[in-house]
Protein backbone atom coordinates (compact mmCIF):
# COMPACT_ATOMS: atom_id res chain seq x y z
CA UNK A 1 0.00 0.00 0.00
CA UNK A 2 1.61 3.49 -0.57
CA UNK A 3 1.56 5.50 1.84
CA UNK A 4 0.64 9.24 1.49
CA UNK A 5 2.97 12.04 1.41
CA UNK A 6 3.01 13.96 4.70
CA UNK A 7 1.95 17.33 3.83
CA UNK A 8 -0.87 15.57 2.53
CA UNK A 9 -1.78 13.68 5.42
CA UNK A 10 -1.43 17.05 7.16
CA UNK A 11 -4.05 18.53 5.82
CA UNK A 12 -6.42 15.67 5.30
CA UNK A 13 -5.95 15.59 9.81
CA UNK A 14 -6.54 19.35 9.86
CA UNK A 15 -9.73 19.19 7.22
CA UNK A 16 -11.37 16.34 9.54
CA UNK A 17 -10.79 18.28 12.60
CA UNK A 18 -11.96 21.39 11.46
CA UNK A 19 -15.40 19.67 9.50
CA UNK A 20 -16.06 17.84 12.74
CA UNK A 21 -15.70 20.84 14.57
CA UNK A 22 -17.52 22.61 12.70
CA UNK A 23 -20.50 20.12 12.49
CA UNK A 24 -20.39 20.36 16.64
CA UNK A 25 -19.63 23.63 17.16
CA UNK A 26 -22.76 24.48 14.70
CA UNK A 27 -25.07 22.69 16.52
CA UNK A 28 -24.55 22.03 19.85
CA UNK A 29 -22.46 25.47 20.80
CA UNK A 30 -18.50 25.50 21.49
CA UNK A 31 -19.25 25.14 25.44
CA UNK A 32 -21.11 21.96 24.94
CA UNK A 33 -18.82 20.69 22.43
CA UNK A 34 -15.78 17.91 24.75
CA UNK A 35 -12.49 17.53 22.82
CA UNK A 36 -12.59 13.67 23.82
CA UNK A 37 -16.01 12.92 21.85
CA UNK A 38 -15.14 15.42 19.13
CA UNK A 39 -11.59 13.82 18.17
CA UNK A 40 -13.26 10.19 18.36
CA UNK A 41 -15.99 11.54 15.61
CA UNK A 42 -13.00 12.94 13.42
CA UNK A 43 -11.18 9.94 14.15
CA UNK A 44 -8.28 11.30 15.63
CA UNK A 45 -6.78 11.84 18.74
CA UNK A 46 -6.48 15.02 21.33
CA UNK A 47 -2.91 14.74 20.62
CA UNK A 48 -3.76 15.60 16.82
CA UNK A 49 -6.28 18.68 17.75
CA UNK A 50 -3.52 19.93 19.86
CA UNK A 51 -0.57 19.47 17.23
CA UNK A 52 -3.03 21.21 14.96
CA UNK A 53 -4.67 24.05 16.68
CA UNK A 54 -3.18 23.98 20.13
CA UNK A 55 -6.62 23.70 21.89
CA UNK A 56 -9.89 23.93 21.44
CA UNK A 57 -10.26 27.79 20.88
CA UNK A 58 -7.44 27.76 18.32
CA UNK A 59 -9.84 24.61 16.54
CA UNK A 60 -13.01 27.11 17.35
CA UNK A 61 -10.62 29.88 15.31
CA UNK A 62 -10.11 27.67 12.33
CA UNK A 63 -13.41 27.23 11.81
CA UNK A 64 -14.42 30.48 12.32
CA UNK A 65 -12.27 31.92 9.47
CA UNK A 66 -13.81 28.91 7.13
CA UNK A 67 -16.93 30.52 7.61
CA UNK A 68 -15.98 33.90 7.30
CA UNK A 69 -14.07 33.03 3.67
CA UNK A 70 -17.29 31.07 2.93
CA UNK A 71 -19.35 34.05 3.51
CA UNK A 72 -16.99 36.17 2.38
CA UNK A 73 -16.90 34.56 -1.58
CA UNK A 74 -21.17 33.90 -1.09
CA UNK A 75 -21.34 37.79 -0.59
CA UNK A 76 -18.79 38.88 -3.46
CA UNK A 77 -20.12 36.65 -6.05
CA UNK A 78 -23.93 37.93 -5.21
CA UNK A 79 -22.73 41.13 -5.72
CA UNK A 80 -20.42 40.82 -8.58
CA UNK A 81 -24.05 39.51 -10.27
CA UNK A 82 -25.34 42.64 -10.51
CA UNK A 83 -24.72 45.56 -13.34
CA UNK A 84 -24.78 48.79 -11.08
CA UNK A 85 -22.36 49.65 -8.47
CA UNK A 86 -25.23 50.89 -6.01
CA UNK A 87 -27.50 47.56 -6.66
CA UNK A 88 -24.04 45.74 -6.06
CA UNK A 89 -23.92 47.36 -2.49
CA UNK A 90 -27.07 47.12 -1.13
CA UNK A 91 -27.55 43.23 -2.40
CA UNK A 92 -23.83 42.73 -0.55
CA UNK A 93 -25.89 44.03 2.69
CA UNK A 94 -29.23 42.72 2.72
CA UNK A 95 -27.20 39.17 2.39
CA UNK A 96 -25.24 39.49 4.97
CA UNK A 97 -28.36 40.14 6.93
CA UNK A 98 -29.96 37.15 5.72
CA UNK A 99 -26.97 35.09 6.60
CA UNK A 100 -27.99 35.84 9.82
CA UNK A 101 -30.87 33.45 10.04
CA UNK A 102 -28.50 30.19 9.12
CA UNK A 103 -28.21 28.31 11.99
CA UNK A 104 -24.88 27.61 11.87
CA UNK A 105 -23.64 31.45 11.14
CA UNK A 106 -25.82 32.15 14.31
CA UNK A 107 -24.22 29.75 16.65
CA UNK A 108 -20.82 30.01 15.13
CA UNK A 109 -20.21 33.62 13.90
CA UNK A 110 -22.42 35.55 15.81
CA UNK A 111 -23.31 33.89 19.14
CA UNK A 112 -19.97 32.31 20.11
CA UNK A 113 -17.36 34.08 18.21
CA UNK A 114 -17.24 36.78 20.34
CA UNK A 115 -17.51 35.03 23.90
CA UNK A 116 -14.71 32.81 22.69
CA UNK A 117 -12.20 34.92 20.77
CA UNK A 118 -10.23 37.74 22.02
CA UNK A 119 -11.28 40.76 20.38
CA UNK A 120 -7.66 41.02 18.75
CA UNK A 121 -8.85 37.74 16.89
CA UNK A 122 -12.54 39.31 16.01
CA UNK A 123 -10.79 42.64 14.76
CA UNK A 124 -9.10 40.53 11.47
CA UNK A 125 -12.05 39.57 10.49
CA UNK A 126 -14.48 42.71 10.48
CA UNK A 127 -10.99 44.31 8.76
CA UNK A 128 -11.65 42.57 5.84
CA UNK A 129 -15.05 43.17 5.89
CA UNK A 130 -14.61 46.81 6.41
CA UNK A 131 -12.13 46.84 3.69
CA UNK A 132 -14.50 45.67 1.53
CA UNK A 133 -17.46 47.81 1.84
CA UNK A 134 -15.15 50.40 1.92
CA UNK A 135 -13.60 49.53 -2.06
CA UNK A 136 -17.26 49.93 -2.59
CA UNK A 137 -18.19 53.26 -1.22
CA UNK A 138 -15.07 54.18 -2.82
CA UNK A 139 -16.46 53.37 -6.23
CA UNK A 140 -19.91 55.01 -5.03
CA UNK A 141 -18.34 58.18 -4.73
CA UNK A 142 -16.30 58.13 -7.60
CA UNK A 143 -19.19 57.05 -9.72
CA UNK A 144 -21.10 60.27 -7.78
CA UNK A 145 -23.48 58.55 -6.39
CA UNK A 146 -23.30 59.02 -3.15
CA UNK A 147 -21.63 61.70 -1.06
CA UNK A 148 -17.99 61.94 -0.69
CA UNK A 149 -16.56 61.16 2.49
CA UNK A 150 -14.05 59.03 4.45
CA UNK A 151 -14.97 55.47 2.68
CA UNK A 152 -13.06 53.74 5.29
CA UNK A 153 -15.15 55.60 8.59
CA UNK A 154 -18.20 55.38 6.73
CA UNK A 155 -17.29 50.98 5.86
CA UNK A 156 -16.40 51.08 9.59
CA UNK A 157 -19.80 52.56 10.52
CA UNK A 158 -21.84 50.75 8.17
CA UNK A 159 -19.84 47.20 8.76
CA UNK A 160 -20.93 47.74 13.10
CA UNK A 161 -24.61 48.73 12.12
CA UNK A 162 -24.50 45.39 9.75
CA UNK A 163 -22.78 43.34 12.28
CA UNK A 164 -24.75 44.61 15.71
CA UNK A 165 -28.02 44.03 13.79
CA UNK A 166 -27.24 40.39 12.57
CA UNK A 167 -26.22 39.77 16.25
CA UNK A 168 -29.63 41.11 17.06
CA UNK A 169 -31.67 38.96 14.62
CA UNK A 170 -29.84 35.67 15.35
CA UNK A 171 -30.54 36.45 19.23
CA UNK A 172 -34.32 37.89 18.49
CA UNK A 173 -37.11 34.66 19.48
CA UNK A 174 -38.77 35.44 15.68
CA UNK A 175 -36.19 35.12 13.24
CA UNK A 176 -37.77 36.23 10.36
CA UNK A 177 -39.70 38.79 11.43
CA UNK A 178 -36.41 40.46 12.85
CA UNK A 179 -34.48 40.23 9.42
CA UNK A 180 -37.74 41.43 7.63
CA UNK A 181 -37.99 44.71 10.11
CA UNK A 182 -34.20 44.81 9.67
CA UNK A 183 -34.26 44.99 5.61
CA UNK A 184 -36.82 47.64 6.10
CA UNK A 185 -34.54 49.89 8.23
CA UNK A 186 -31.55 48.87 6.09
CA UNK A 187 -33.29 50.53 3.27
CA UNK A 188 -33.86 53.58 4.84
CA UNK A 189 -30.40 54.35 6.10
CA UNK A 190 -29.06 53.19 2.83
CA UNK A 191 -31.28 55.20 1.14
CA UNK A 192 -29.91 58.08 3.03
CA UNK A 193 -26.64 57.57 1.42
CA UNK A 194 -27.80 57.88 -1.84
CA UNK A 195 -27.63 61.06 -3.80
CA UNK A 196 -30.72 61.74 -5.84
Amino acid sequence: MVRKPRAEMIEETRRKLIATARQQFGTVGYLNTVMDDLTAKAGMTRGALYHHFGDKKGLFLAVLQQIDAEMDARLTEISSRETETWTAFTVRCHTYLKMAIEPEIQRIALCDASSVLDPEQLQTARLQCITSIATMLNTLMDEGQITVTSPEILARLINGGLMDTALWIAKHQHHNLALSEALNALDVLLGGLKKV
